[in-house]
């Protein structure tokens, strides 16, 4: 029987291009049909209140607008003339070509076209991004790759201390800049060099430095596999991946310690980074304990709709931390089947023995379905996106919107990864519980 799927929270592979625009002064070039951009902009650019727009986003990003004409007769020419004049009006570091589905199925030899440029030395590159190909996840592998490949150069040595941070998916996650600098701030703190090529004021300096660096740093369950793996074969860097988005300090501290360990770095400053965070931590959570441990407020079951990085993340912390128990953890970005037994591992791995039970879906509508069906004690906390206020007042629960899509909150520097980001995480957590007593 045919089935449609409710609440599809991620895109299609072209939406890659909001990677491209996460570097700064890098500009992205659609080859694709008028609509494509549009609708990628909207879901991705619009959410958590921020347009997404970057140095040269939006409406202002460079499309061919591919139409019958070239279905027919082919877009090389068209996507020619485009990659020229915009070299010509934008001042950018670096232009991506991506493509959509019709260039794709059509079989346009963009690679040619990006050559030509290439040889003239020009800083073009390709990706195939063709919607059909996967999701937004997959596109930015695809992009990554790309730029691997096609822009990157071999360094004459490692630069000791040097480590490229590799994580969360820009625009996707709505609180990537965030996260990404308190994740900069830790490995700085551990006397390392951070290198992240997403996000302010880093752009193609960083990103020529990746050759350079003495490993490469991942932290996420499974999205970035395959560059890590591509810079350690073209390059010789070796890698380190870490599953899990670090939010409070029991993961925080795993997550110091592990990289520190694997960096060399002296095991008295990793524990003295640690402990210093963790007197801070435990202040503020000592000064609200009279709240926290309030059981006519405490939600203490939870559900998890969201991708992988928050689901695990999240997760985590809110048991191993906060003392609060998991009903089903809903994982909804298209984790490849090669991943899903690895990730959902971690799901039982927490303290005293306590497990959660995963289900792997991009059905949002499928997740509500079965929510409504669990006899919960107490109000339930539901973490997930925008879509689920209304499944959260039917049942009577607490909803905060940690991922996509994120329309009902504007986030600009805010963080969830780290000592502070358990923090904020908590805040945001108690605020809504508190909301219901004024």
């Amino acid at each position: 029987m045919a089935q449609y799927i409710e609440q599809l929270r991620h895109v299609c592979s072209l939406g890659a291009l909001q990677s491209v625009l996460a570097i700064d002064r890098a500009v992205p070039i659609l080859h694709a049909g008028p609509g494509c951009g549009q609708k990628l902009w909207g879901a991705l650019g619009f959410q958590n209140g921020c347009q997404g727009s970057g140095y040269v986003g939006g409406h202002s990003v460079p499309c061919t607008n591919i139409g019958e004409k070239e279905v027919i007769f082919g877009g090389d020419e068209r996507l020619r003339n485009i990659v020229e004049n915009s070299l010509k009006v934008i001042d950018a570091d670096l232009y991506v070509i991506v493509t959509g589905c019709t260039a794709d199925i059509v079989g346009d030899d963009v690679g040619e076209v990006a050559r030509r440029f290439q040889e003239q030395g020009k800083p073009v590159v390709y990706a195939e991004t063709g919607g059909f190909k996967g999701t937004n996840f997959f596109g930015h592998e695809l992009v990554i790759d790309a730029i691997i490949d096609q822009y990157l150069q071999p360094a004459d040595k490692a630069e000791p201390g040097l480590v490229n941070i590799w994580s969360v998916v820009p625009f996707h996650d709505a609180f990537w800049v965030g996260n990404l600098k308190e994740i900069e701030k830790l490995i700085n703190e551990l006397g390392l060099t951070p290198n992240v090529i997403f996000g302010p004021g880093n752009g193609l300096k960083a990103l020529n430095r990746v050759p350079q660096a003495q490993f490469n740093l991942l932290i996420s369950p499974w999205v970035g596999l395959k560059n890590v793996r591509h810079l350690e074969e073209k390059f010789g860097t070796p890698y380190l991946h870490y599953p899990v988005l670090p939010i409070g300090p029991t993961e925080t501290g795993r997550f110091l310690q592990t990289v520190g360990s694997y960096a060399g770095v002296e095991p008295k400053r990793i524990e003295k980074v640690i402990a210093r965070h963790e007197t801070g931590y435990f202040y503020f959570i000592e000064r609200a304990a009279d709240v926290l441990l309030e059981t006519r407020l405490l939600p203490r079951r939870f559900v998890t709709i969201s991708d992988s990085f928050y689901a695990l993340g999240i997760t985590k912390f809110l048991v191993n931390d906060m003392g609060l128990l998991p009903e089903t953890q809903y994982i909804t970005d298209g984790v490849a089947e090669e991943y899903q037994s690895r990730i959902a591992a971690e799901f039982e791995n927490f303290n005293d023995g306590i497990t959660a039970k995963v289900v792997f879906t991009n059905d949002g509508g499928a997740a509500h379905q079965d929510i409504r069906t669990i006899k919960f004690r107490g109000r339930p906390l539901i973490l997930g996106s925008a879509w689920d206020k209304a499944l959260a007042q039917e049942i009577n629960g607490y909803q905060l919107s940690v991922s996509m899509p994120i329309s009902d909150r504007l986030a600009l520097n805010r963080s969830y990864v780290g000592y502070e980001g358990g923090l904020r995480l908590v805040e945001d957590i108690y605020s809504l519980v508190l909301s219901d007593f004024q």
